[in-house]
């Protein structure tokens, strides 16, 4: 008695693994349509490509340089994926306004926004431009906002929308000479908690991703502007600054990067909201 009633248990349980696998696959693959910022470079046109070539989601790409975004839509199509490139400064409120309300009358559903887009300026303060300090500001704080609320209607009409933030390392620690990066990158956090909020009442979740450094031209910069700033080669801004917190002494590579946001626009993720996921090589468990 006792062993059938083992055997139906395990069968039971066998089941109901099953079924959860096959459900979670269900949830990572399929047609998503993501609208990604940023999509001409880097980060940006790591995660479009992938997301259409690995797990066919449509991208919309867009980027300041209209001629880049073009660039990663056409090498997506070229393999057989779905894209569509647009000009996109997410410094001006007008054009998000604009371009939404453009791909709104053509019917385009928004099921995943990824926010990116972001840039770079080392110094330190007292040396450190006003004008560049607030642009910096404008692009990877404001500019999240604006988009955020212009395509927050179209989720919640949708019943569904993921919108995932690329945070940074810098999320949740400091670094000399990166003022503007940091406050952007941390305010990124305190914005996607009030949105988690805001958006509880609908199948809408957003969270950021806050990776260490991922070797990208925006990094490349960084490296031989602190080689500059400090008076050391690049390889020991490499060895001594930017991989000398990790213990796995790693970048974080783009495969990690996909695999965090599509785990996010799950619907295993329906219940993560407003969080930080850290992937930076245990640099903050010291």
């Amino acid at each position: 008695m006792l062993s059938s009633f083992l055997l139906h248990s395990t069968r039971q349980a066998g089941t109901a693994l099953l079924r959860a696998k096959q459900t979670m696959a269900l949830s990572l693959k399929g047609s998503r349509r993501a609208f990604i910022t940023g999509a001409g470079s880097g980060i940006g046109a790591g995660i479009a490509t992938s997301l259409a070539l690995e797990h066919g989601w449509e991208i919309i790409a867009t980027d300041l340089n209209l001629e880049a975004a073009q660039g990663t839509a056409a090498q997506i199509k070229a393999q057989g994926g779905e894209a569509e490139a647009y000009a996109l400064n997410v410094a001006d409120n007008a054009q998000i306004v604009a371009l939404i309300e453009q791909l709104k009358a053509g019917g385009k559903r928004i099921d995943v926004l990824v926010n990116n887009a972001g840039l770079q300026h080392v110094a330190r303060l007292e040396e450190f431009p006003s004008e560049k300090w607030g642009f910096m500001i404008q692009v990877m704080l404001t500019g999240v906002a604006d988009l955020t609320r212009s395509i927050l209607p179209i989720m919640r009409q949708q019943g569904f929308g993921r919108i995932v933030n690329i945070g940074s390392i810098h999320s949740v620690i400091a670094s000399p000479y990166k003022s503007a990066y940091v406050a952007a990158k941390h305010g990124l956090i305190g914005f996607s908690k009030v949105m988690a909020l805001e958006t509880s009442d609908v199948d809408i979740t957003i969270n950021t991703i806050c990776p260490s450094y991922v070797k990208t031209p925006l990094v490349d910069a960084q490296i031989a502007n602190q080689a500059k700033t400090h008076g050391i080669s690049e390889e020991e801004v490499i060895n001594k600054i930017m991989l000398e917190p990790m213990p796995k002494k790693a970048f974080i590579s783009m495969e990690e990067l996909v695999g965090t946001t599509v785990f996010l626009s799950s619907n295993a993720a329906r219940n993560m909201t407003g969080q930080a996921l850290v992937l930076d090589g245990g640099w903050t468990v010291r």
